[in-house]
């Protein structure tokens, strides 16, 4: 009986060690960062919204085309691990319904779900988790409403949001240099100039290089044009407010960028794809890339390169070490984290402290626990004045659930180092401030002519 007593008391002694921690999100050391980051009007680094009136997700319904439910869903990041029941054109929503609503059903854990579950809640007081028949076609109906008039955009992504400015890559329109909202700032997408051996391989005019040259009265005729094309081009992008660059190649080829002599890649130019082979064209790519490296340093717009979670197979980020090692005057941004190569993205960043940055955009999105254990990790390895966010989606919810998943997970983080007795709490609210909005002001000092909060102005002045 003694024995039995004490086993149970030694157990009972051990449970508190045992059982599951207390949750972060109810700490009082959360509340305070959390509370005090959601103050923070947040410079977000990375974002893809489209003309207001060219906005992805647009459907045409009984009532006339607008923005639903439906295209909500279908526009965001579930459907990368779930198909969503396509909307065709007029139809009633609950015909859409009835077999959608299943869609979710295997995916209610999954960080691509719930961030946009969390903005429907937050947005419009709806648990999607338990959503009745009634209340999806409530909210179907205000989503509509919503997106009827611009406004919407503004009230989510500068108030509710608290987003002060955002940089914006327009990859549907890339030379266009177009500011389609006056909280966003213009990112120069590069992606397409790798392609310039010949005017054939662009398919928009707003994408085009050549298209550019010939508003300019340019002529390009041999490679040496084109790269003083490509110069020409910097100078008006950062003329028009360009401040970075981006590159999202990943998704279709590795990050290896072999240092390819002018000679070889001039001997592919002016030639059509079908004329030359396919090492030929990796070694122009090549040659492109290193020439954009330079015109980063030259024009001083750092470099946002997409890595990891893409074409997944070359998408490491340690595929950039040599190009990163070999252009020391290039301010080089890696994006996502290099999901899943997270551990990797930090030891790079730590190899290179004054010129390579991270940038988590994204990265809560696709996995909000490895989006933590990415932020514990990094503040491990590198100053806190090296990382950025964004969140990096196309319509308000998603924008809103991106921010409010990377405000709480890098609360979540700093709260725990707080109450581990490993930072003090005012040193915490400082590192989230860094993150969310004075890391970026630091490495883009042009953008403190262009804020706006605080100032008794609204985002539409």
């Amino acid at each position: 009986m003694r024995q039995t007593l004490c086993a149970t008391s030694l157990v009972a002694m051990l449970m508190p060690a045992l059982a599951p921690a207390q949750s972060t999100l109810i700490t009082p050391t959360f509340q305070k960062i959390k509370t005090y980051l959601d103050a923070v009007p947040a410079i977000d680094t990375h974002d893809h919204l489209w003309p207001f009136d060219k906005l992805p997700g647009y459907v045409e319904t009984a009532e006339g085309k607008g923005m639903n439910l439906a295209g909500l869903w279908r526009n965001s990041y579930l459907t990368r691990i779930r198909s969503i029941t396509p909307w065709q054109a007029g139809m009633k929503f609950d015909d859409w319904w009835q077999k959608a609503k299943h869609d979710f059903a295997d995916v209610r854990a999954a960080s691509f779900y719930r961030y946009q579950a969390e903005a429907i809640r937050d947005l419009y007081g709806i648990d999607f988790d338990k959503i009745t028949d009634d209340q999806a076609r409530d909210l179907n109906q205000r989503i509509f409403r919503n997106y009827g008039d611009k406004r919407w955009l503004y009230e989510v992504v500068t108030e509710k949001a608290n987003i002060e400015l955002m940089f914006n890559d327009p990859y549907w329109a890339r030379f266009d240099f177009k500011n389609d909202y006056p909280f966003t700032v213009f990112v120069l997408n590069v992606t397409t100039m790798v392609q310039g051996f010949h005017p054939a391989e662009f398919k928009s005019a707003f994408d085009n290089p050549y298209e550019f040259a010939k508003q300019k009265n340019l002529k390009v005729e041999t490679l040496a044009d084109y790269l003083v094309l490509l110069d020409i081009l910097f100078q008006e992008a950062k003329r028009r407010g360009a401040v970075v660059l981006k590159t999202t190649l990943a998704y279709r080829r590795s990050l290896t960028f072999e240092r390819v002599p002018a000679e070889r890649a001039a001997k592919v130019f002016g030639k059509r794809r079908e004329d030359v082979s396919e090492a030929d064209i990796t070694a122009f790519e090549d040659h492109i890339m290193w020439h954009l490296a330079a015109l980063s340093a030259k024009h001083e717009l750092p470099f946002q390169i997409h890595t990891g979670d893409a074409r997944i197979q070359g998408s490491n980020p340690m595929l950039l070490v040599d190009y990163i090692d070999a252009n020391p005057k290039t301010k080089f941004i890696l994006f996502h984290g290099g999901y899943p190569w997270i551990g990797e993205t930090g030891a790079i960043a730590m190899k290179y402290p004054t010129r390579v940055w991270v940038d988590s955009c994204w990265l809560p999105t696709i996995s909000y626990h490895m989006a933590k254990r990415a932020f514990h990790e990094w503040l491990d390895v590198m100053p806190s004045s090296k990382i950025m966010w964004g969140a990096d989606c196309n319509h308000a919810e998603g924008i809103y659930g991106a921010t409010l998943f990377t405000r709480r997970c890098l609360a979540e983080v700093l709260a725990e180092r707080v109450d581990r007795g490993e930072l003090h709490l005012e040193h915490a609210q400082r590192i989230g401030r860094q993150i969310m909005r004075d890391n970026a002001l630091a490495l883009f000092p042009s953008l403190k002519e262009r804020l706006w909060k605080g100032k008794g102005k609204g985002a539409g002045e």
